[in-house]
């Protein structure tokens, strides 16, 4: 796993031990000596993940991280505070500037080495959707990123201990939403069927191995996106770095403090909410990219990507596949009478009566202007024929409205049809066969079907 690591400490020889270590593990080591360099290092450069000492002069890491959170270019850099201070309140004060760990002094190899890696981990998914977001938003898409809703999350505790099940939900009464299931199996069924965001899994289980089910919820495509974190006993720090390498988020030690465990949990929800928000302007970007803003339909980048992939399949399984064209007759008629809120206006409803009469497989895309593309999968000319007809007598028998309703206008269209010629048809071929087809409607004397045989 290849990684660029920042190391921050004021102090030489500290930087030179971890800088070893990890070296050692082929990361790429960055080093910096005081938190200033740190910050410009951060936004100057390419760093994955930041190992930041707390007592340092001027700026100390507290400072440095919050800079970094508050930053929305480096925020989303995972950071590991590496302090000599012990207190639980200083942890939950690193956390809440928005660190995303902390290893103590003298750092344990093992746990250096399985933390760095499971943060690079997460840092990787986070770039790859920020990389999309950012091509997506150059592109003029908006990018969907909405302010973090407000309700109070939901928990899931597996826990076979009912005294220690209580007891920590009872910590999180406050602000959360917590249901406890003492049955692992039960446990994993619930987190694919629930809506949680957040799984909390404990140790101290006597007779099942609680890193299976770790295993098990990141193998569940349901849930392999869900933070899990681990409630571990102290000293079991061969099962803490175990649990890391196999993709668990977090980890907090018995005794559990309910401050600490707060703040961690909200580390992993505001990461997961991030996270969420990303791949939800994602989804969202692609879409706006396939669809025709007008009509909803899907448009022609759609239909060119989408097409040689039907074409192969009914190749493929030696099924026919029909194309058919669609175009309203006399458009720039209808523009020059009635302005382009006109046009728009029959634009959707033809839209809509194409919906009503084509099937639910059957991929339709509007090609531009007045044109539009119905792709019908296992369907021969013949019927295809008979479906285009439909829609022929389905736009003229009714008249389309427009200017809000207040008139009624008659509409045509033309209709070119054609099937597949055999295994070597391609995309270009089969789109320009079917334009030829609509070419003979409209010379035909348009309000027509054509469908010349193969």
């Amino acid at each position: 796993m290849t990684a660029r690591i920042l190391v921050v400490d004021d102090v030489p020889s500290n930087v030179k031990l971890l800088e070893s270590r990890l070296l050692a593990e082929y990361f790429e080591v960055v080093c910096a000596h005081s938190g200033a360099e740190a910050l410009k290092i951060c936004a100057d450069g390419k760093v994955d993940v930041v190992l930041l000492d707390v007592m340092m002069p001027e700026l100390d890491g507290f400072e440095v991280c919050r800079r970094l959170k508050a930053d929305p270019a480096t925020q989303h850099i995972p950071v590991i505070m590496v302090t000599s201070l012990e207190e639980t309140a200083d942890r939950i004060r690193g956390l809440e500037a928005g660190a995303d760990d902390f290893l103590s002094k003298p750092v344990n190899d093992l746990q250096l080495v399985t933390r760095v890696k499971s943060l690079v981990r997460l840092k990787m998914l986070t770039d790859e959707l920020r990389l999309r977001t950012v091509t997506a938003r150059n592109a003029g898409f908006d990018d969907g990123i909405e302010e973090e809703r407000r309700a109070a999350p939901s928990i899931l505790l597996i826990d076979e201990d009912a005294q220690s099940s209580a007891t920590i939900a009872n910590m999180l009464r406050d602000g959360y939403r917590v249901d406890v299931e003492d049955d692992p199996q039960a446990g994993l069924f619930r987190a694919a069927d629930g809506s949680y965001e957040c799984i909390l899994v404990t140790s101290a289980y006597t007779t099942y191995d609680p890193l299976r089910l770790c295993a098990q919820l990141r193998a569940l495509d349901r849930t392999r996106l869900l933070p899990v974190m681990l409630v571990a006993d102290k000293g079991d720090d061969a099962m803490i770095a175990r649990a890391l390498e196999l993709g668990v988020n977090d980890y907090i030690v018995r005794p559990v403090d309910q401050q600490e465990l707060m703040a961690r949990l909200r580390t992993q929800l505001r990461r997961k909410r991030y996270n969420d928000r990303l791949r939800s302007s994602v989804s969202e970007s692609f879409q706006m990219a396939v669809t025709d803003p007008l009509t909803g339909l899907h448009n022609r980048r759609y239909l060119d990507t989408h097409l040689p992939r039907l074409l192969a399949r009914s190749a493929a399984r030696g099924r026919p596949l029909s194309v058919m064209m669609a175009d309203i007759d006399c458009f720039k008629a209808i523009n020059d009478s009635w302005g382009h809120q006109g046009g728009d206006d029959v634009l959707r409803e033809f839209a809509d009566r194409l919906r009503q009469n084509i099937r639910g497989i059957d991929l339709i895309c509007r090609f531009g202007g007045e044109e539009f593309v119905v792709v019908m999968p296992d369907t021969p000319l013949d019927v295809a024929e008979t479906v285009a007809e439909r829609l022929r007598v389905a736009i003229a028998s009714d008249p389309f409205t427009v200017d809000g309703g207040k008139n009624a206008i008659a509409v045509t269209t033309s209709v070119g049809v054609v099937a597949t010629a055999g295994a070597h048809d391609d995309p270009a071929t089969l789109l320009k066969r079917v334009d030829l087809a609509l070419y003979d409607a409209k010379n035909a004397g348009r309000n027509c079907v054509v469908a010349p045989a193969a």
